[in-house]
């Protein structure tokens, strides 16, 4: 049995993608305005009615629509209009946050090593040299066989 699902189109033909020629790893990319995340909704809207698991980074927050239902409107009935799809409907998908710093979402927890110095570096925002002695302390606590650990 094949998968199929619509990922976008216009007035003459549909765009469907098959679920069966997925890849586990995907980027999307494009210039500002190109529907990026439009893209990237529709497909993890579809592959999660399918039962896959998807995970997604929204640092700007723009994604975190797909856990509530959405409202019609003349944008979103024009598009539908437009592609012919049929059996529209608005609805809720399964949402979990993760959040760093545990106040609006699911607490994320991890430990410097596992972090790692460039990670670390780029947190803190470390200049050049703070970066260059972080790396050399990361290196002493392997070399000693430490962990680095709170």
């Amino acid at each position: 049995m094949s998968i199929n699902f619509l990922i976008g189109g216009n007035e003459k033909t549909q765009v469907h993608f098959s679920a069966k020629t997925a890849n586990r790893h995907g980027m999307i990319a494009g210039a500002t305005g190109t529907g990026k995340t439009v893209t990237l909704q529709i497909l993890a809207e579809n592959f999660s009615k399918i039962g896959v698991p998807v995970f997604l980074a929204d640092v700007k927050g723009d994604l975190s629509g797909l856990a509530t239902s959405g409202k019609m409107n003349d944008k979103i009935q024009s598009r539908i209009d437009t592609i012919k799809i049929e059996n529209y409907s608005n609805h809720a998908n399964p949402a979990l946050f993760w959040d760093l710093f545990a106040q609006q979402g699911h607490p994320v927890h991890t430990t410097i090593s596992e972090m790692g110095p460039l990670l670390l570096s780029g947190l803190l925002e470390l200049n050049e040299v703070q970066t260059g002695i972080l790396y050399s302390a990361f290196a002493i606590a392997d070399d000693n066989g430490m962990l680095l650990l709170d």
